[in-house]
């Protein structure tokens, strides 16, 4: 078991009333094994996007765990959780996060270089390859459609071949055609190991994964078996 979420939930303050407590995601436990990849649906606001943050280190639970490979991720500094996740998890944003003063494949090569290791550009290129924007090595953020800033995040993602792939909305500014490629491309990673996990509004995507969940109100169910 790669992942594994102990009764984790995640509660906020309304800003216009301290006392007026939102309960964003109700009290869940989930697994996610090696090899395994899961798609999560919901409508916007359903709290999809809080539960994955949760899962991936980036939004502290109010209550629960988190355990990564036994590794309870909340237990560690600020610093261990984010060496942790950069050589564990591969993270792909819902919004962008490009740096616009690098070109495409340095922005590809981060995962490396904020840890002073070597860049790995040829991995990067059979990543950009495969997701077609092998030709825009060397254009910078602001030349790119919303489009290739989305294929680069996924292939800055993948770079240090992560175990664990967590990805918010992955082909939300992707055609029919490019959305099959990034799915039948998560796919293939947790064919060859990865646990993925995709918080997703496309509707038909699920013969990619291996079990489909549903969000509600914060409520998290698994839908049936495919």
């Amino acid at each position: 078991m790669l992942l594994k979420a102990e009764k984790i939930t995640k509660q906020f303050l309304r800003e216009s009333r301290n006392t007026n407590q939102f309960c964003a995601v109700q009290e869940t436990d989930f697994t996610l094994e090696a090899g395994s990849f899961a798609i999560l649906t919901g409508r916007s606001g359903s709290g999809k996007s809080t539960f994955l943050h949760m899962l991936s280190g980036l939004m502290t639970p109010t209550s629960g765990r988190v355990l990564i490979q036994e590794k309870e991720i909340y237990s560690l500094s600020d610093k261990d959780l984010s060496a942790f996740r950069n050589q564990h998890i591969g993270v792909i944003p819902q919004g962008q996060s490009a740096l616009y003063s690098l070109n495409v494949l340095e922005n590809i090569c981060l995962p490396y270089t904020l840890y002073h290791k070597n860049a790995h550009q040829e991995e990067a290129l059979a990543l950009m390859e495969q997701l077609e924007i092998a030709h825009l090595q060397a254009a910078y953020p602001s030349e790119l459609s919303g489009g290739e800033l989305r294929r680069m995040a996924i292939a800055r993602a993948f770079l240090r071949k992560p175990e664990l792939i967590l990805a918010d909305e992955p082909t939300s500014d992707l055609d029919d055609e490019n959305t099959k490629i990034v799915f039948a491309f998560l796919q293939k990673a947790a064919r060859e190991g990865a646990a993925v996990l995709a918080v997703t509004h496309e509707t038909d995507v699920s013969q990619f994964a291996d079990k489909v969940f549903c969000m509600k109100a914060g409520v998290l169910t698994e839908q049936n078996s495919l």
